[in-house]
């Protein structure tokens, strides 16, 4: 109950004298528009150096953006990123460390992860209830994954939620009543119809449309015309499925349309577009025994702690704040969008107004991870932490610490444990600090433990031999 109170004291004394305010005038509040795709790599746009996916549109709003080339999700996995989007904390803090409702248990491997909450809370206060407040009109369209049954979009801020689970195409996919989907529709395609009602229907208010593509998470399906023409293409730097490469050019198409549809309606200049993911790309033969996409120079992808887990493409466009077709190698993260947005107090993250602008920060911050679960695509539980140049890994299952210098060696494949012990003791002390202040949830020792059968659950993962 008194959760409850101080979350009504809080929405009823924010103020819009910062955060989004403090970029236009009081009585022109920018529209913002949140694109978030599902488990988009960082090399899988050509702005960010695919040669083998097709993504113009993407491209062409990159020179009218900033692009970040060190921006992070919160989390390797969906959920918890989903979480740090709208709250502004760490997964760890809101102990929501796994996407929703997690994996089956591995019953014979060296851990036992904790229990995480199965539901963004409700004594939270999100980014669309602080914009609300401010006199936004928000929506929820695509996928949610921060609970059901009480902890939908529609409790947590939203006026609209059009909230899509299931496959990608026609009759595969089902939407939360009263909306139903039309007869061939695909899910893709009705988001982006959403976004565009939701935007004509704006009246006269600001609005806020949180627009989360499901695409392009397994499993793997496009419009065979558009598969087609991958279908002979030379692979390029690890990248080589014609179904992904179709899925993201059915994305890039629906988000140059939308784009063009602030166009038409001059709402271009004053729209604050924000495109990202929510980790790395998916690199484990996780679907059909093959990767589905490469993060290379990265190393590993989703359900990672290294850097292609974690590193996520983001573009900005922010008229009169960021400058067109400049580059940021800033580090960033998710948990940074309800401080910048709304200028939300208390949270994990930094308003990084001055970062859009082309500031550069006098001296790093540093970014912190903590997912003590094992991954579906056969990630270690494990925390670490960024600050500056360097990248520390502290891996659970036998606390050992890796460093890297991620500036020079983005595919970390030099640990500088031996080489830099003072560094390595500073990030050390750093991230167990971190791990205590918000009283993180560990995982515990497993009695069952069988080195010969600890990867059971993983069925892309060959089991273990007798004298492996």
């Amino acid at each position: 109950m008194q959760s409850s109170i101080n979350r009504r004291l809080f929405l009823q004394t924010l103020t819009a004298s910062a955060g989004v305010a403090a970029a236009q005038t009081p009585s022109r509040q920018p529209n913002i528009l949140f694109i978030l795709m599902d488990d988009l790599g960082w090399a899988d746009l050509g702005c960010y150096g695919s040669k083998f996916y097709q993504t113009p549109h993407l491209d062409g709003f990159a020179k009218q953006a900033v692009r970040f080339t060190n921006a992070y999700s919160a989390c390797p996995v969906c959920s918890p990123t989903r979480a740090s989007i709208l709250t502004g904390k760490y997964p760890g803090r809101l102990h929501l460390t796994n996407f929703i409702p997690g994996r089956p248990p591995r019953p014979f491997a060296k851990l036992i992860p904790p229990q995480f909450q199965q539901q963004l809370p409700l004594a939270e206060t999100t980014l669309a209830e602080m914009l609300r407040a401010r006199g936004y009109v928000t929506a929820e369209i695509g996928k949610w994954h921060l609970g059901t049954d009480g902890f939908t979009p529609d409790t947590q801020g939203f006026d609209l939620s059009f909230n899509t689970a299931g496959r990608h195409l026609a009759g595969t996919w089902t939407v939360q009543k009263p909306h139903t989907p039309a007869p061939g529709e695909d899910r893709a395609d009705r988001l982006t119809l959403e976004a565009e009602k939701f935007i004509d229907a704006r009246g006269d208010k600001p609005f806020f449309i949180y627009l989360t593509h499901h695409l392009p998470h397994i499993p793997l399906e496009a419009r065979s015309p558009v598969v087609s023409k991958y279908e002979n293409r030379t692979p390029s730097n690890g990248q080589y499925h014609p179904v992904y490469a179709a899925m993201i050019e059915t994305f890039d198409t629906l988000i140059g349309r939308l784009l063009k549809k602030l166009d038409d309606t001059g709402l271009t200049r004053n729209t604050v577009v924000i495109f990202t993911s929510d980790n790395g790309g998916l690199t484990a033969r996780e679907f059909q025994g093959k990767p589905t996409t490469s993060n290379l120079p990265l190393r590993e992808g989703k359900g990672h702690l290294y850097e292609g887990g974690i590193r996520i493409p983001l573009l900005v466009r922010w008229p009169g704040v960021t400058k067109p077709g400049s580059v940021s190698h800033v580090p960033v993260s998710t948990v940074d969008w309800a401080a910048t947005l709304a200028d939300a107090k208390g949270t994990d993250g930094e308003n990084i107004l001055p970062v859009l602008r082309g500031s550069r920060p006098s001296k790093p911050r540093p970014l912190f991870w903590h997912y003590p679960h094992y991954s579906n695509q056969g990630g270690e539980p494990g925390a670490a932490v960024r600050l500056g140049d360097y990248k520390l890994i502290r891996f659970y299952e036998d606390d050992r610490r890796e460093l890297y210098n991620v500036k020079a060696d983005p595919g970390e494949k030099v640990d500088l444990t031996a080489k830099m012990a003072a560094k390595h003791s500073e990030l050390a002390g750093l991230l167990d600090k971190w791990l205590k202040e918000i009283d993180a949830s560990m995982p515990t020792r497993n009695p069952k433990h069988d080195p010969q059968r600890e990867t059971e659950g993983l069925s892309w993962v060959p089991k273990k031999k007798a004298d492996d």
